[in-house]
């Protein structure tokens, strides 16, 4: 990357941090604008997902997924923004939509918390009524987050219903 690219990364990088902290804060208006100005400086997959993640808050799933989208152009090896158009499918009841989204988000070189979408997955088929997947995606959860509490919890009360 040449440094004036890198400088402008650097400052969208800035940028998207103080967005993310509006965010948390729960000021999302000002995250909103913040999350655009950092693509305007230097566009990055983490601005365009969390700037969907801050429109989805305002029910406005679908420009929450044109983000996501256009994240994975930016970078196709990072995984939220699979996860969160699987999410916002399944807000939307669009469960079988969701499936391939949250299978990508498993497969992704570069995604933190890698437990979330099989979580989501456990999720989605347990709405379906397939017992037996959503077992298998809340093992895979818990194997790869032992210590997270909803995933314990998760898979504690389908185990309870199987028995």
């Amino acid at each position: 990357m040449d440094p004036a690219a890198s400088d402008r990364f650097r400052r969208a990088t800035e940028i998207w941090r103080e967005a993310y902290r509006h965010q948390m804060q729960g000021d999302l208006e000002r995250a909103i604008a913040l999350y655009q100005e950092s693509i305007a400086v230097h566009p990055t997959a983490e601005a365009h997902t969390f700037l969907g993640w801050a429109l989805s808050f305002q029910g406005r799933l679908e420009e929450a997924t044109a983000e996501c989208k256009k994240a994975i152009e930016v970078d196709p090896a990072f995984g939220n923004p699979y996860n969160d158009i699987g999410c916002y499918l399944m807000q939307q009841d669009k469960l079988a939509e969701a499936i391939p989204w949250l299978e990508r988000a498993t497969r992704a070189p570069r995604y933190e918390p890698r437990h979330f979408p099989h979580l989501n997955l456990g999720r989605v088929a347990l709405r379906q009524g397939r017992w037996w997947d959503a077992l298998r995606e809340f093992e895979a959860a818990a194997r790869l987050a032992p210590s997270d509490e909803g995933v314990r919890k998760a898979l504690h009360s389908l185990r309870a219903r199987l028995n």
